[in-house]
């Protein structure tokens, strides 16, 4: 890429994060309100669907991409069928924010966008494991794709429940995934992500603690999809599919917990899908962190994380899958000090 075409997708981005903030300004002024209850973090009523800027400008940044910018043109146009389900998937969950929708129905919405991606073509068929190497995964690529991104989706959805947490991280995650896109070739990955991340940049400003306006299912869902096919569509930058791992790597933070709570809530008899705070994030919070030291401490994860996926393109293959072990490592070391803070000030884990 020449300095001129990077400096052109930089105004670009920049562009799409004003526009982002133009329409999280106005959804402050026509508010969806959260309530609080006993599960919030917040103790006001705050508007929520600020991540409809994040969907606008990654749809407008799209539209301009099609129709104006023959130079930065998306190559992979089935990709627009992703970009339509993705935008379904905002849709249904804009309603949400407003109506409080079934979770079947969101689930079912969920279903067929995946199953939209898995149509295009984008189906995981090997899968790198630690000291195995690469498996062909055959038939069971399907289910195994589809639950990842049913899997990615949620978990990014049920990380939104503290100011600037998601929405710091995921401004992190796309600015590397776009940095490294940009470096292996990846143009459809590479100018998502860049919106993505333009969208992130508009929004987060407002959602800083004490937040203005909360992202609701609206952004964290898009966002959640979309970068759950990012991570399918980067494993095409080698024949052994290992850059599949880029993208779990940096939302890792995001994905341990809401994986670990949710195995720790169905270990323990709770019923995994009823509301509750007591992901890790919401329980450091409680037990006396600061909401701007949990959501910078999210931030600081992704940032190692970025950093470890720069370390990853330099791995020899067989090293690549490693990649995980300082990041899991990070996280449990996490997990220790939570669980100390929470064991000094007598909570529980349940409820």
């Amino acid at each position: 890429m020449t300095l001129g075409a990077l400096s052109q997708h930089l105004l670009f981005a920049l562009a799409l994060a004003l526009f982002s903030a133009a329409v999280v300004r106005a959804m402050i002024r026509w508010p969806i309100l959260d309530i609080p209850n006993g599960r919030s973090a917040h103790r006001v009523a705050t508007p929520r669907g600020g991540g409809a800027g994040v969907v606008a400008a990654f749809v407008i940044g799209v539209l301009a991409l099609y129709r104006l910018a023959d130079f930065a043109r998306l190559e992979e146009r089935q990709f627009l069928g992703v970009i339509l389900a993705a935008c379904a998937i905002a849709a249904v969950a804009l309603v949400d924010d407003i109506r409080n929708l079934p979770a079947r129905l969101r689930l079912l919405a969920q279903l067929a966008a995946a199953l939209v991606a898995i149509g295009t073509g984008l189906v995981l068929s090997r899968l790198a494991l630690p000291w195995i190497g690469v498996v062909e995964l055959g038939w069971i690529g399907v289910p195994l794709t589809v639950f990842w991104i049913l899997g990615c989706t949620n978990a990014v959805n049920f990380m939104d429940g503290l100011d600037g947490l998601v929405g710091g991280t995921l401004l992190i995650a796309c600015a590397a995934l776009a940095a490294i896109a940009a470096g292996e070739g990846g143009r459809f990955v590479y100018l998502a992500s860049l919106m993505l991340a333009a969208g992130f940049a508009g929004f987060l400003p407002f959602n800083l603690h004490p937040a203005r306006i909360f992202m609701g299912d609206v952004g964290s869902q898009f966002a959640g999809f979309m970068l759950a096919v990012l991570a399918v569509a980067a494993s095409r930058f080698d024949s052994n599919q290992l850059s599949f791992l880029i993208v779990p790597l940096l939302l890792f933070g995001l994905l341990f917990d809401a994986g670990f709570t949710l195995l720790r809530r169905g270990w323990m008899g709770d019923k995994v899908g009823a509301p509750h705070r007591t992901h890790l994030y919401q329980m450091a919070q409680r037990a006396g962190m600061g909401t701007w030291t949990v959501a910078a401490t999210h931030w600081g994860f992704a940032l190692f994380h970025a950093g470890l996926a720069a370390l990853f393109l330099r791995l020899p293959p067989g090293l690549k899958p490693l990649i995980v072990l300082p990041a899991l490592g990070l996280q449990l070391v996490w997990l220790g000090l939570v669980a100390a803070r929470v064991r000094q000030a007598g909570l529980s884990w349940r409820g």
